[in-house]
């Protein structure tokens, strides 16, 4: 997702206490303490991931590439976008079923339902 605080709130408040409410640990990969390369420090959480996230608010291009990377390991990629960063999707991934959100707790509630429905 966009390190930005303009998506802090979303990741604090709908992201990490779905994810960890089941008792699977949400990473995000600027959080980490390390001392390699940040992409390297992305394949390796990527590859031990059961699933990923991929928020598209912002358009940012790293998301493209964990998610597309994540996608062709055959981990489940649920994605999400804010409602008002949807026109800026690229159209490549618009087919997929994006969680189209209006705030942390819209977020959260319709997370929680697809890890459900999708996530074993």
């Amino acid at each position: 997702m966009w390190f930005s605080p303009e998506t802090e709130d979303y990741y604090l408040g709908g992201i990490v206490p779905t994810i960890e409410s089941d008792g699977a640990k949400c990473v995000r990969i600027d959080l980490k303490e390390h001392n390699n390369k940040i992409c390297d420090e992305i394949v390796l959480e990527i590859r031990r991931s059961k699933f990923v996230v991929a928020d598209f608010t912002g358009n940012r291009g790293g998301v493209y590439f964990e998610a597309g990377l994540a996608y062709s390991l055959g981990l489940p990629v649920i994605w999400t976008v804010r409602e008002d960063h949807l026109p800026q999707v690229h159209f490549d991934t618009r087919q997929y079923n994006h969680i189209v959100y209006q705030s942390k707790d819209d977020l959260r509630e319709k997370l929680t339902h697809r890890i459900k429905a999708t996530i074993p």
